[in-house]
Parts: structure tokens; sequence; C-alpha cells
């Protein structure tokens, strides 16, 4: 089960100092990846009442895949993790190869973490119809795919056309890992089928033992197992006990999951998050 570090980034990544120096922590502690998070724009609630809710402004946040590419620079054999990326607010072909430079920065060590998204007010801003994203979303891996894997690519869907178009150079993974980010039966069972994994954002109704069968079953009606799919788990350190960080991570362990990310959140500044990771890496490794 590979370890992961979760970004923290208002506690960490203020200063680009001391963000270089998180990086090269995690990296010198051991772990296998780190993960950034993404959103594009934040609002403010009482701008809009008619949404149940919005990002906050409030929330600091870099632009997700430009730090891909710093962070890459600062520690190019370490894995990164988008989690996850707004994929039907951004342009399909653009994404697909800032994905590719990301991929061939870290040596192919990039999972491309994708989800539908759930926020009208980033849709409105990036220009993007925010009802359709979920019929948008498949044909956009689907295109993301060919343009990992082959030179030239003619596309004719009804969001996204090329015409003999490609990237030079491709990516090291072809194709590169789409990882989805889902907490409804709909698209857990779109992961299942369409995936190379699942980044749980919380369980299934009846809880992560129930969530597993459904996957398993899912999975089975799409001819595939957990052989081909892989899962990651996640601990959130900034709050709790380390009994429960460990119960935590044993939970995922008992459930074969491939990846397990620790979240730090609320734990304090770099120094006091670094602590953090080696005190649940110590845990979690067993």
């Amino acid at each position: 089960m590979q370890l992961g570090a979760v970004l923290s980034q208002g506690e960490v990544a203020t200063d680009v100092g001391a963000l270089r120096a998180y990086v090269q922590a995690v990296r010198d502690l051991g772990y296998d990846f780190l993960v950034v998070a993404d959103h594009v724009v934040g609002s403010d609630p009482k701008a809009h009442p008619e949404l149940e809710r919005v990002y906050p402004i409030e929330a600091y946040l870099h632009e997700a895949m430009t730090l891909l590419g710093f962070i890459a620079g600062v520690a190019p054999r370490l894995g990164l993790l988008t989690s996850v990326i707004i994929l039907p607010q951004r342009q399909t072909v653009l994404a697909a190869k800032q994905a590719t430079e990301i991929d061939i920065l870290t040596g192919g060590r990039f999972r491309f973490g994708i989800g539908i998204g759930w926020n009208p007010v980033e849709f409105e801003a990036l220009g993007m119809e925010f009802r359709t994203r979920a019929r948008r979303f498949e044909e956009q891996i689907a295109l993301m795919r060919r343009l990992w894997t082959e030179q030239l690519v003619t596309f004719a869907g009804r969001f996204d056309r090329t015409s003999a178009a490609g990237f030079n150079p491709l990516p090291v993974q072809r194709p590169i890992p789409v990882w989805l980010g889902a907490h409804s039966d709909v698209a857990v069972e779109r992961a299942t089928r369409i995936a190379d994994g699942y980044l749980p954002l919380r369980p299934l109704e009846g809880g992560w033992n129930a969530t597993m069968e459904r996957i398993d079953g899912w999975l089975a009606e799409a001819g595939r197992d957990r052989s081909t799919f892989g899962i990651e788990g996640r601990v959130e350190a900034g709050k709790g006990t380390p009994d429960e960080w460990a119960a935590t991570a044993e939970m995922w362990r008992g459930f074969g999951a491939s990846h397990l990310s620790v979240s730090t959140g609320g734990a304090g500044g770099p120094d006091e998050q670094i602590a953090r990771l080696r005190e649940v890496q110590a845990l979690a490794r067993g």
C-alpha cells in the first residue's frame, strides 16, 4: 500500500520557501506521493443565496497543475496526484497536455485524479456549461486517453473535436492513470466502469463495508476486478488520536486499498504537519 501526504495549502503553501521545505521533507520521510486539490475560484455564499454552498473565497489554493510543475521540480521522484481536478470546467485538450507534462516531469509517477464538480460558480467563471458536465466528463476521458497514446488524433464528439492533432512528447505512461473522485452511487459505478482507480470522498449509504461490496459488484458487471482497479483510502490526521489513525489505516489495508493518503490539515504549521506525517507513517506502515 503506497503512502501519500495531502498538501494543506493554507497552512503550508502560503510561502514558497516553506512549501519547498515541506515537499523536500515529505520526500525525505519516504512518502510515495503528494496530493494536491483543485478549485480555480472561490466566492461569498451571501452573493449566491440560490446555491446550497459555494467554495469559499477564504480558502487558499494555488492553481493545481502549475503547482504540480513546481513540486516536480523540487522532488522529481515523488509521485503526484490531483484530488481532484474538476475536468468538465477545463478545456479537455489543454488539461490532457498539462497532465502529460506532469507525467514527464515526474518520470511517469503521476495519477490524474478528476471529478465532475459541484460548484456552478466555477463553471460560469470559466465559461463552461454546468448542466452537461456528467455527459461531457466521459467523453473527455475517452479523448484524453487517445491523446496520451496516439501521435495524431481525429475525434468528433458532442463537446470536443480534433482533426489530426496530437502531442509531442507523449507522456511516459501511455495512458496516464485516471482516478475518479466520487461519493454517489452513479459516480462510483462510473469509476468502476471507466477509471483506473477510485478516490473515496465519503462512504455510500450503509458505510464502508457496503461500499466495498458494491464496488466489487460493479467491477464484476464491467468484467473487471480489484487487480485492475486501485482504491485510495485516507487518514484524517489533523484531528483524532493515534489509535484512531492506526485503526483507519488498518481498515483500508483490510479492504485491499492500493494507496493511503494522510491529511494533516488543522495540525498546525509546516513543522507540526511534518511531525504528524512522521507519526502516522510509523502507524500506517505497521
